[in-house]
């Protein structure tokens, strides 16, 4: 299992707290277990084939650069699902940003859009360059970052994020990630003009220019949908960005605020479990640093391999908190992990609960359990395990994107200061770059962005669970009519993307509808009188309702 802040800073010998670096967005960190159904076998209930497109790979610049084809090009991976009913030609696209990880796995977890396909009368086709022109028009749906298309009935689309998955330039993962000048092409806004070429692409071979594009993302994905519809809004006529953190950078938010909130989370359910996991860390660096600590602390939390230093340990642990503070769901989920509903619930419960005379490292590792073996199949825990290809975040967040996060006096974490001399001498060390942490700021927008979004943007639901710590960098406010927020203040990670489930609380039911309701204006705000009959538009849910649950 992979510790969740990003691999940039060295840690201390022996005594070392936690790690400073910001968390990865949630992605899963456990090695396959016995009798857990994996994302490529999750995601084929939504019935769907991989295929792959040639993907320029750099998009800003006419000099040709060696590729995984030896002509400056690489095959960029998508998926195509099938559906049923279609709307026949100039039927809408649905386009889902892809996140930084395999393309499956988001799939899989993005059932919103796969669910609204025959709402909204998708065509299904395969996306491919050498479609057949007289194919009607498609719905596409973007899960991830891997493209999902369906037969001749309603499709679904999805493709990879470059870099991640199989979407390897120069042929290989290796070759792609050995050093700073292979990886220079992995930036957001490659990824953007990835998207942009596709869609253009796609609509071009299917004869079907005059279709609109809605973007859908979640987390990254969110990010990336928002941008995009900002930096090409010829290209899509509105985007869903839900648990979209596009305030996270410099110093447009606090630097504290999203672990404040992890910790707020866990006050929430337990002010005893709080203060547990608060003592935790002196109790952790006290065993640490006794004899046969090391060793001690590795049989206590049934580790594969004797840590270290504290630091590893620290780095777990804290990764377990703040993931679960982001998918604290009210319904069961095996999103990154197999959860039960309301997971910190569950981990407070087990950590309260102890037999008296139980250590607080027991207690500790009693509560960690939730997360990491819920299922109670896993042996022993490895803490470099990263099963779904995450390595690239760590140079994204090393270039353009720097997100400051440090630890304040009232969270439940070692009070720490983001030290961004430390941060850039780790990525000097780690890839030989030098960070841009103004560079998101100036290309997108986030500082002033209420008045960029009501200027230059326009049809943009930004989605918050407020149990999500990635809320604090996300839009909690109306920007205008068309750029619009929704929180739900029991939300947590892009809880609106899930599935729909039979346990489903009213008011995420209701938040769903509300948001297909707008998407459902857009469109036939784009069609007019000339196709009124194609889409049945749902009345949105009035704000004040989705903030009551």
């Amino acid at each position: 299992m992979r510790p969740l802040p990003l691999l940039l800073l060295i840690l201390a010998a022996a005594a070392s707290a936690l790690a400073r670096a910001p968390p990865r967005f949630p992605v899963p960190h456990a090695r396959p277990r016995r009798g857990v159904v994996g994302a490529e076998e999750a995601v084929r209930g939504y019935d769907y084939e991989t295929r792959y497109f040639r993907q320029r790979l750099d998009h800003f610049s006419f000099l040709e650069e060696e590729g995984e084809e030896g002509d400056g090009f690489f095959q960029q991976r998508y998926l195509v699902g099938r559906g049923g009913g279609w709307a026949g030609a100039g039927g809408p696209i649905f386009f889902y940003c892809g996140n930084e990880g395999d393309i499956a796995w988001f799939a899989a977890n993005s059932g919103l859009v796969w669910e609204a396909a025959t709402r909204f009368a998708a065509l299904v086709v395969f996306a491919e360059a050498n479609l057949s022109s007289h194919l009607a028009p498609v719905s596409v749906f973007f899960l991830g970052c891997a493209l999902i298309v369906r037969d001749p009935i309603p499709f679904t689309c999805s493709l990879q994020h470059r870099y991640y998955g199989e979407s390897m330039p120069f042929g290989s993962k290796d070759k792609a990630y050995n050093n700073s000048k292979s990886l220079a092409y992995l930036t957001a806004e490659q990824a953007l003009a990835d998207y942009a070429v596709l869609l253009t692409d796609l609509k071009k071979n299917l004869s079907s220019e005059g279709s609109p594009v809605v973007l859908f993302g979640g987390s990254y994905g969110g990010m990336l949908a928002a941008w995009m519809r900002l930096k090409y809004p010829h290209i899509a006529v509105g985007a869903l960005a839900s648990s979209a953190p596009i305030l996270q950078f410099e110093d447009v938010v606090p630097s504290t605020i999203f672990y404040d909130l992890v910790s707020n989370d866990f006050k929430r359910e337990s002010l005893s479990c709080f203060q547990t996991i608060k003592d935790s860390w002196k109790a952790l660096d006290a065993q640490g640093n006794g004899q046969d600590g090391l060793l001690k602390l590795s049989k206590t939390f049934h580790l594969c391999k004797t840590i270290k230093n504290t630091g590893e340990l620290s780095d777990w642990l804290s990764s377990a908190y703040s993931y679960l503070a982001m998918v604290d769901y009210p319904m069961p989920a095996d999103f990154m992990m197999p959860l039960p509903g309301n997971p910190i619930k569950e981990l407070c419960t087990k950590i309260d609960n102890q037999p008296d005379g139980t250590s607080i490292l027991e207690r500790i590792y009693a509560g960690v359990n939730v997360y990491y073996n819920y299922t109670g199949t896993v042996d022993c825990f490895d803490l470099n395990d990263d099963p779904h290809g995450m390595d690239g975040w760590d140079w994204q967040a090393c270039t353009e994107m720097v997100m400051p996060m440090s630890y304040s006096e009232d969270s439940m974490f070692p009070a720490d200061k983001f030290n961004y001399t430390s941060y850039e001498k780790d990525c000097i060390n780690s890839f030989g770059v030098e960070p841009r942490p103004q560079w998101i700021t100036t290309e997108f927008g986030g500082h002033n962005i209420s008045l960029v979004l009501e200027r230059f943007g326009s049809n943009i639901i930004f989605f918050n669970g407020l149990l999500d710590p990635w809320s604090g960098g996300g839009v909690l406010k109306n920007i205008s009519e068309s750029v619009v927020a929704i929180i739900a203040p029991l939300g947590a990670h892009h809880i609106d993307l899930r599935p729909a489930s039979k346990d489903d609380p009213d008011w995420l039911v209701r938040l769903r509808e509300s948001e297909l309701g707008i998407i459902s204006g857009w469109l036939s705000d784009y069609y007019g009188a000339r196709r009124g009959a194609l889409l049945q538009r749902a009345a949105p849910i009035p704000w004040t309702l989705l903030h009551h649950s």
